[in-house]
């Protein structure tokens, strides 16, 4: 009798830790960040607003640690990066004018609850310059994708 109590102890032991080291399995869902551009085509020296507005489910995140704009005209090697301190219901914004015509890019480096979510934008500012190349843009985004789906096996054998 006094062996079958201690299988019995033994086992609902197991069943329990089992069940809660399920409970603490489960992953947070994904940050997701829709980024903004407006106007898409904007004048020179006329303001454009760019938001990314970041949330987590049905929760909207006003806490990232982290929200960075990278600002540059195409093919231009320098990289102006604005830091957004604060956000509201969820919402980082930014108001910028431009001086100069061209195409540019943003990108909106989002770092939040452990996770990083960084989306691309390409606006104009009056007429557009020649864009980046598109391959380097293309290899950007499945850097992107890469980043974010490491279990993901599209890429195996490469």
């Amino acid at each position: 009798m006094r062996k079958l109590l201690v299988v019995f102890i033994t086992v609902l032991l197991l069943s329990v830790a089992v069940s809660c080291s399920k409970q603490n399995d489960a992953l947070p869902e994904m940050i997701k960040v829709e980024l903004s551009v407006k106007p898409e085509t904007g004048k020179v020296n006329q303001p454009i607003l760019f938001e990314a507005e970041v949330s987590q489910g049905k929760e909207m995140v006003n806490d990232a640690e982290s929200v960075i704009f990278e600002i540059w005209r195409a093919k231009d090697e320098k990289h102006e990066k604005i830091e957004i301190k604060q956000a509201k219901n969820g919402i980082y914004r930014l108001e910028k004018s431009f001086p100069q015509e061209g195409t540019y890019y943003i990108i909106s480096h989002v770092t939040a609850r452990d996770m990083h979510n960084m989306p691309k934008k390409e606006f104009v500012v009056g007429t557009p310059s020649e864009p980046e190349d598109p391959k380097a843009k293309d290899s950007m985004e499945n850097m992107d994708m890469d980043d974010h789906h490491e279990d993901d096996n599209s890429h195996e054998g490469h």
